[in-house]
């Protein structure tokens, strides 16, 4: 019998998001520091914490 796991809640992988938002947006300060590129790397860090997520999270049981 397989063993059950609990669903991850959507607060759960929240923090997934929030850690990807701040890296994107700590590297736009630390490499670029324009206003402009500072937002545009916080989508970038949330477009690879969303590819991170549906590929290698989101099949885990354990994580």
């Amino acid at each position: 019998m397989i063993p059950h796991h609990a669903a991850k809640t959507i607060k759960d992988v929240n923090i997934y998001y929030l850690v990807g938002l701040l890296s994107g947006l700590f590297i736009g300060v630390t490499l670029e520091g324009s206003p402009l590129w500072i937002p545009i790397l916080g989508i970038v860090g949330l477009l690879f914490t969303a590819f991170f997520v549906n590929i290698f999270v989101k099949g885990r049981a354990d994580a």
